[in-house]
């Protein structure tokens, strides 16, 4: 049989991954990988997992074990309450949902906002993992420009001012990939120009406890509440692989979001969630979170000196406050896919920042490094590797 024959016109707009291609060959022994946006298996609480699987047997019993409700486990829907508070966003229990990772959410408002041609707002680069939700609904991209404090508001307004853009993506805090953070007053500026545009944000906002200095900013959904749909993870502040998103949107995308989930998978794991019902409202996290600091904040610090010893000089790069990314812009002309092919073959990897636009040409002199996987030792070799492997590729240009 010709199975391509039977394949939906929307596969064309489909692709595999980069960073999981990436992470591929970065897996392959004796490669150090500053590619995925992997968290340290150090910071996961495994010395009270079994302290957790017996809160959750003792307390729900086969509940933690049957289908539950698409919208999620009502014991973390309240957990969640005073954790999202505490980022400034207030939400009911009932105006919450819980989704298997943040990409379910991604995907589930392309699929319910999203038809052939329509126009999505993005940054530019923005995350490739919401691009990839996006692109088999067939939107039409309009990149909004950026500078070193991330989103610029003129950008956004003008993507907004002909009232045709179905929604507006950002990762406001420490975002992926450059680790750029929107300050208060920009952030005030984007609430403003939603609420007179009357348009839609999908804030996703994976990072923000993971703060290495400063203070915390207000998410924009604290400041037009009606405008935006608020996206977070349990991903990197307890465990990925037990793939927990949440979710607070207003009541009509809600009900959308939660009949889309229902063709997909009926709903999140419940034993996940009763899980990270007792890591939460058990004071957990609280206690876990500066451990995970901890451990991230000198791999950070490490990182940085590397560069500023072993990059070349017109390179530069961001000092994020937080997150779990620093981004790297090289000389006009160079291609980071081909330094990778060099970096590579001297056993160290990152991302080409290219994967991370929409016209991919517009990132040719960028890379994304992440420091939260490898240690301060091992991050200082694999700098100085790329910065080798770069420096061979500038030799071989001239």
């Amino acid at each position: 049989m010709d199975f391509n024959a039977l394949l939906a016109g929307r596969t064309h707009r489909m692709e595999a991954s980069a960073i999981r291609e990436i992470l591929k060959v970065a897996s392959s022994p004796g490669v150090v990988s500053l590619a995925g946006g992997l968290p340290a298996a150090e910071s996961f609480p495994l010395a009270i997992m079994e302290e957790l699987t017996g809160a959750v047997l003792a307390k729900y019993g086969s509940q933690a074990l049957q289908y539950g409700a698409s919208e999620g486990f009502g014991p973390l829907l309240d957990a969640l309450v005073p954790h999202l508070a505490a980022r400034g966003v207030a939400a009911e229990a009932s105006s919450l949902l819980v989704f298997s990772g943040s990409q379910g959410v991604l995907d589930g408002i392309a699929k319910i906002l999203v038809s052939p041609g329509d126009r999505v707002a993005v940054e530019a680069p923005t995350y490739l993992g919401a691009l990839q939700a996006f692109n088999p609904y067939e939107p039409t991209y309009v990149e909004m420009a950026t500078d070193d404090e991330g989103l610029i508001p003129e950008a956004l307004d003008a993507a907004l001012a002909d009232g045709c853009t179905k929604f507006v993506y950002l990762v406001p805090t420490f975002q992926n990939p450059t680790g750029r953070t929107l300050p208060l007053a920009r952030r005030e500026a984007v609430a403003q120009i939603l609420q007179h545009r009357g348009a839609l944000l999908l804030e996703d906002d994976p990072y923000s406890d993971l703060r290495y200095r400063g203070d915390r900013l207000p998410p924009i959904k604290s400041l037009a509440p009606d405008n935006v749909v608020y996206l977070t993870t349990l991903s990197k502040t307890f465990a990925p692989g037990l793939r927990l998103g949440i979710c607070a949107a207003p009541e009509t995308i809600r009900h959308w979001l939660v009949i889309a989930r229902q063709g997909v998978d009926l709903h999140t794991s419940t034993w996940s969630q009763a899980l990270a019902a007792e890591y939460i409202g058990g004071g957990h996290l609280e206690r876990q979170l500066p451990r995970i600091l901890g451990l991230y904040r000198p791999r950070q610090q490490a990182m940085i000196e590397a560069l500023d010893r072993h990059m070349p000089e017109d390179f530069t790069w961001t000092k994020p406050d937080g997150g779990m990314f620093v981004w790297v812009r090289g000389s006009n002309g160079l291609d980071m896919e081909k330094v990778y092919a060099r970096a590579i073959a001297r056993g160290v990897a990152f991302v080409p920042g290219r994967f991370f636009y929409v016209h991919k040409e517009d990132g040719a002199p960028t890379l994304r490094m992440n420091f939260t996987a490898a240690d301060p030792p091992t991050i200082d070799r694999a700098v100085y590797l790329i910065a080798d492997a770069i420096t061979e590729e500038l030799a071989a240009r001239t």
